[in-house]
């Protein structure tokens, strides 16, 4: 359904990115932020999917600036090689490739973000940091925690799973003080990448009960 193509940066960096538009007039787009590992079929499929729910969908490659073209998939090695991306994150590096995202899309009507893992801490951080957004959702940001004292500029849904491991579930009631502004849900059943059906803690419930609060959420506020 997508196609690939470049985005550049407000520092004139160009990374890659992946495209898919609905069929029809769209409500709006959406930027779709990676996990850890790339723009990979599994963030391809979310955009496929975004986009059958009527949004232009764009992923940006957040990580061409270190590597490149990278994505994996989720064997024990794949993780491992994976997370050494995420060792010292430049952020603000990542923001700006966010925004290319976003000022390629803000044509086609009101623009929201999605992300997961890393995404999720990245579409917080761009409802906080970046304008022109009209939502965020955030899927199992493990980083959210850090920022949580910023204020996002949009209405803002966060997703999580009670038995994810790398995210305790002290640091979710911490996000719960500190932004009663988001809309904040946990799945009892459910761990870390429990939205990714290529993970072996993919939850399809909760994944399924997490997809449509997403949708009524966009529906909402993309206005």
């Amino acid at each position: 359904m997508g196609k690939q193509f470049t985005l550049t940066a407000s520092d004139a960096f160009k990374l890659g990115a992946y495209r898919a538009d609905p069929t029809g007039t769209p409500k709006g787009g959406m930027v779709v932020i990676q996990e850890i590992f790339g723009v990979n079929q599994h963030i391809r499929a979310v955009c496929d999917a975004v986009a059958k729910e009527g949004y232009v969908a764009v992923a940006p490659a957040l990580f061409d600036r270190t590597a490149p073209n990278f994505e994996c998939g989720y064997t024990p090695d794949e993780i491992a090689e994976a997370r050494k991306y995420i060792a010292n994150p430049d952020w603000d590096a990542m923001l700006r490739d966010t925004d290319a995202a976003i000022q390629e899309i803000k044509g086609v009507g009101p623009v929201g973000i999605m992300g997961f893992c890393l995404g999720g801490t990245m579409s917080f951080l761009a409802a906080t940091r970046l304008a022109g957004l009209k939502a965020a959702v955030c899927y199992y940001g493990g980083g959210i925690v850090r920022f949580a004292d910023e204020t996002p500029k949009c209405p803002t849904q966060m997703h999580f799973g009670e038995h994810d491991h790398s995210i305790p579930m002290s640091d979710v009631e911490i996000i719960k003080q500190k932004r009663p502004d988001c809309e904040i849900y946990v799945y009892n059943d459910a761990g870390h990448g429990f939205h990714c059906d290529e993970r072996a803690s993919f939850h399809e419930e909760s994944a399924s009960v997490a997809w449509q609060r997403t949708m009524a959420f966009l529906e909402k506020n993309m206005k």
